[in-house]
């Protein structure tokens, strides 16, 4: 990534590696690093939207104050005359980095626990066990009432999926009906 687009105290900055910014005073020492939320990253032909894979770290460089600001009011032939001035508090920081997260373990997909065919009531469809909620659902419509009976028993005693208990139950109801 060759740029980022970050938020930090309400503002957002578009940075890239090596850059300084004067941003908002932060509360942290001098020399801290931290890593503000990222909400566009691009540059490599493609920007990412909201990446969660992409981390910015930048470097506390020092505290500083901005130039002063006057402000006067005056208005004539009254005697009114108002003087007051402004310094923001400012941050200067470093972007050390744009990248990749910190390596974590890929995610690896679990496998499937199924329940063993011991475990099943009879009657049960055969697979019931590694079927979802919607194709439980879309399943549900085509068994006869003592296999929907049977699938029933074995949600409400193991899974007790409440998608797959609503409508087992009116898979039921529309077989009675």
């Amino acid at each position: 990534m060759s740029y980022a687009i970050i938020t930090l105290g309400g503002k957002q900055y578009r940075v890239s590696e090596g850059e300084r910014l004067l941003v908002d005073r932060l509360a942290l020492e001098d020399g801290a690093t931290f890593t503000p939320s990222v909400l566009l990253a691009g540059g490599d032909g493609e920007a990412k939207l909201s990446p969660s894979d992409v981390v910015v770290t930048a470097k506390v460089l020092a505290q500083a104050k901005g130039p002063k600001i006057r402000i006067g009011k005056y208005k004539k032939r009254t005697g009114y005359k108002r003087h007051t001035g402004f310094r923001a508090s400012l941050t200067q920081i470093q972007i050390e980095s744009i990248g990749g997260s910190t390596k974590r373990a890929p995610k690896q997909a679990a496998p499937k626990q199924s329940a063993p065919v011991a475990d099943l009531p009879s009657g049960v469809p055969a697979g019931y066990a590694e079927l979802t909620v919607a194709e439980v659902k879309e399943a549900a419509a085509t068994w006869d009432a003592a296999s929907l009976a049977a699938a029933l028993e074995y949600e409400q005693s193991h899974a007790n999926r409440k998608g797959a208990v609503a409508a087992l139950e009116s898979a039921i109801s529309e077989a009675d009906a």
